[in-house]
């Protein structure tokens, strides 16, 4: 079984609330608030990793969620942070958020991206002291962070990509020139998943992705294929392997043209890549004939190299050439477009919406905020609760909107009348 494509649920950490303690101790008058604060959530960490090659650990595994914050204690005592979870993709890893856009493309090995943070602890009450207030009774809940459904697709980082039909000798060059064991047989998905390998020529090394399952209607799911075009999108040179005898009845030029039209559909970029054919099977009965033919067509356009690959003759001129067009090539890069936030940025905004004939709705972020730290059945809490409403305007801004003595007012869970 081979995966490349998963989703999974994603969750940072909840904050620690903070606490509401009041400082008691022996031969102490009016000690004082002396609550806590609590802990940070946990966060979600993303690290690249080339010790792995596929996402079935996935398969088992759909849920990851860091620790939450511990609240906050006496004596100002702080609340312990939440561990934090690391999760471990193969390099080449696209994350992306629901709608498909993407999160991070965790292109390096050893690259560590943050993906959610933890939920901020909550403000003991010693925060909320003032001159007027001197025991406030009330302190703040941590952060509540909620969970993300993230799709992960892997797109395999090789430099060369080798595509054609089913039994060309696709894994059979893979095999000759690398240390790569790729299962090989004469019919057709022997291969199942991309195959990796490391070719060296004198001093230079590259890697070799043999991708399956190409066959006509592959941009559009025929086959194996439309899982595994996304794999020749980050290789930097195309190697077109063609049974140049036609030993199964069909006709290399229209194989040639077929394939590349199914590359194209998918992705119209590839055109941009530049492409090496591989005339293999030389060795079979009409190969010659068939290489001429093809040979007058798109000799002048494409390099073509004749080959045997199961007896290894051509194989040291192709990986001659490969490497010599490889040096002319810039390296594999990861993707231009700037990554998209999972999390939205706390703001202390709000927005007044009237539901109804004298029924008005606070939201934003500062209501968020409000929520985090209201007590409705204690004194302090509701009395700090209208201080900040009429300090950052909200009172202003609801008698703009038509507020008058009566009216119903709604902010977030709280509901109370409003008075001039």
């Amino acid at each position: 079984m081979f995966i490349d494509k998963v989703k999974i649920f994603i969750k940072a950490g909840n904050g620690g609330n903070g606490s509401a303690s009041l400082h008691t101790e022996k031969y102490v008058n009016n000690g004082g608030p002396d609550g806590g604060d609590g802990g940070k959530g946990g966060d979600v960490i993303f690290v690249a990793t080339n010790s792995e090659n596929t996402l079935n650990a996935f398969h088992y595994q759909k849920h990851f969620r860091a620790g939450d914050g511990e609240n906050g204690g006496r004596q100002r005592s702080f609340g312990k942070q939440g561990a934090d979870i690391v999760i471990k993709v193969p390099v080449g890893t696209l994350v992306k958020n629901s709608d498909g856009e993407i999160v991070a493309d965790m292109f390096y090995d050893g690259q560590r991206e943050i993906i959610l943070q933890g939920g901020k602890g909550g403000k003991g009450n010693w925060h909320f002291k003032t001159s007027r207030r001197q025991s406030p009774s009330f302190a703040e809940h941590g952060v509540k962070t909620r969970e993300y459904e993230v799709t992960l697709e892997l797109k395999t980082i090789a430099d060369v990509g080798l595509v054609g039909f089913p039994n060309v000798g696709k894994s059979t060059l893979l095999s000759v020139v690398s240390d790569a064991k790729p299962k090989i047989a004469n019919y057709h998905f022997t291969t199942l998943s991309p195959n990796l390998g490391v070719v060296s020529y004198y001093e230079q090394n590259f890697v070799m992705a043999d991708i399956p399952g190409l066959i006509e209607g592959a941009s559009e799911g025929a086959g194996l294929g439309h899982s595994f075009l996304r794999h020749i999108e980050r290789t930097r040179l195309l190697v077109h392997i063609l049974d140049i005898s036609g030993s199964e009845g069909r006709d290399p030029v229209s194989d040639f043209e077929l394939i590349n039209n199914e590359i194209y559909s998918y992705d119209q970029n590839l055109k941009k890549l530049p492409m090496i054919v591989v005339a293999n099977k030389m060795d079979m009965p009409g190969a010659e004939e068939n290489l001429d033919l093809f040979q007058k067509k798109y000799g002048k356009k494409y390099t073509v190299i004749p080959t045997t690959t199961i007896i290894h003759e051509g194989v040291d001129k192709l990986i001659a050439t490969i490497a010599e067009t490889l040096l002319q090539l810039p390296p594999s890069e990861p993707l231009t477009q700037t990554p998209v936030k999972l999390q939205k940025e706390q703001t202390e905004d709000f927005y007044i919406d009237i539901l109804q004939d004298n029924v008005f709705e606070v939201t934003g972020g500062l209501v968020e905020m409000l929520t985090r730290k209201i007590n409705l059945d204690d004194y302090d809490s509701f009395g700090y609760f209208q201080k900040v409403l009429r300090d950052r305007g909200v009172i202003s801004a609801l008698r703009k909107s038509g507020a008058v003595d009566g009216d119903t007012v709604i902010v977030g869970d709280v509901e109370f009348e409003f008075v001039e």
